[in-house]
């Protein structure tokens, strides 16, 4: 029995000792990402914590997290085994925001002044209900098993779609939900924010307000080797600067996300790896940055958090729209943009009318070449804060299509030459769900398809 409980004693200290090196130090960032999480989907989607626990936070490490909502208070905590209590508060006007202790909940905040636009048009220009579409050219059919193709059947739990819209030709033709989701929906773009963060300097360009060729407009890099840094590096994540992005590790990307207070400041202190335009290296940071950089357009926070929503959210009538916003109160231009899965399908519409909205032009034409163009190192996988299909990722569907993309397989795929755009939410990305068998369904109902992709 002694032998026993020794050998017990000796293998719970092994126990404790591989926790510290392996878990332990990931601590922060599960309760964080949890109690985020829990916040931002109970208190934008008025989701229960049930659903998201067993939606958004089930992952490995993550659903060890315990999770608290104070529904008086809006905010929620998480913590892993009692260690390490992270809050999430919510403030209307801006999301969730993950804080730490020297957070000062008490003081006054501004709020970003929204304008809806009402008209009498149908979905996707309008407010009305979007009109009923019959078009020759689709086979209805097999678009309608296209989609319940990539939605689980009861009881599975694989491909865990949560919603598809389709728009062809201006019209919605085809829209389908998961189980507690609906059309009202407010879903986590995550890297999808990415490409609406660039759009605002499309919008700032037609303006006259700045030029994407010219160095980045940062103090801090004027006297060494950054110095050389265009905005149209950052916007093509081509800037030589030090990243590192992956999300099954501490890193640059999840201790940004899960305990900076200033989002921007992680990538702009980074130092010199690479040349500007000859080193390609996806980074959320930049995207952080470069919402800064927006902010310093302005001469006021409060114009910095107006021009979001009145310059292209509100403009194109993205209501559901929220992005939130860090601890000093930049928007977390990385990741935490949400709306329902038809507003988001309206920002893919944009981009293949090139700017056109109801009359008028948001952003230049050129711009959604611009986007679209390979950056250089990227071998076709990348644009302007967009990703590409011109490398040949989804072989079934055609060059042209490029996408704006988020963690666990939020998509938006905008194909010009068929005047498509498809909408996909979800918590599975390409590893487990195939999307180019998706695409090849849904192409495949069109007529044009064969023609398409080439």
């Amino acid at each position: 029995m002694k032998k026993f409980f020794k050998f017990l004693g000796i293998a719970l200290v092994l126990l404790f000792v591989f926790f510290g090196f392996t878990t332990y130090p990931k601590l922060d960032l599960i309760s964080g990402f949890s109690a985020k999480s829990i916040a931002s989907g109970h208190f934008i989607d008025k989701r229960s914590q049930e659903m998201i626990e067993l939606g958004d936070n089930d992952m490995d490490l993550i659903d060890l997290a315990k999770n608290k909502i104070n529904e008086k208070e809006q905010y929620a905590t998480s913590s892993v085994y009692g260690l390490k209590e992270r809050k999430a508060i919510y403030r209307e006007g801006l999301g969730v925001t993950l804080i730490n202790d020297n957070f000062d909940v008490s003081k006054p905040y501004l709020v970003p002044k929204r304008t809806k636009i009402e008209n009498n048009l149908p979905y996707p220009y309008g407010n009305l209900e979007p009109k009923d579409t019959v078009f020759q050219t689709i086979d209805y059919a097999k678009l309608e098993k296209a989609l319940a193709d990539a939605f689980d059947k009861k009881g599975e739990k694989t491909k865990r779609s949560r919603s598809v819209v389709i728009l062809h030709k201006d019209k919605l033709v085809a829209e389908k939900y998961d189980t507690g989701f609906d059309k009202n929906s407010k879903i986590l773009g995550w890297s999808m924010t990415k490409s609406l963060t660039a759009t605002y300097f499309g919008i700032l360009q037609k303006q006259g307000k700045l030029n994407i060729n010219n160095p980045a407009p940062i103090t801090e890099w004027k006297n060494d080797e950054r110095a050389k840094i265009t905005l149209n590096d950052l916007l093509h994540m081509n800037s030589g600067l030090a990243w590192e992005e992956k999300y099954d590790k501490i890193c640059d990307a999840t201790k940004m996300l899960f305990e900076a207070e200033d989002m921007a400041k992680v990538q702009l202190e980074k130092p010199m790896v690479g040349a500007p335009n000859q080193s390609w290296n996806y980074s959320s940071g930049t995207s952080n940055l470069l919402s800064n950089i927006l902010r310093k357009q302005f001469k006021t926070h409060q114009e910095y958090l107006d021009f979001w929503y009145s310059s292209l959210i509100d403009k194109i009538g993205m209501h559901s729209m929220l992005v939130e916003t860090d601890m000093v109160g930049n928007y977390v231009g990385s990741s935490y943009a949400w709306a329902t899965t038809r507003d988001w399908a309206k920002f893919g519409l944009l981009y293949l009318r090139n700017g056109t909205w109801n009359g008028e032009q948001l952003f230049e034409e050129s711009w959604s070449n611009y986007v679209a163009t390979p950056t250089n190192t990227s071998d076709g996988r990348y644009g302007g804060h967009f990703w590409l299909n011109a490398g040949g990722k989804y072989p079934d569907a055609p060059k042209d299509l490029y996408y704006a993309s988020g963690f666990q397989g939020q998509k938006i795929f905008i194909i010009p030459s068929m005047d498509l755009v498809i909408v996909r939410f979800g918590l599975t990305d390409d590893e487990a769900f195939d999307f180019n068998g998706f695409l090849k369904g849904v192409l495949g109902s069109f007529q044009e398809t064969q023609k398409s992709i080439k």
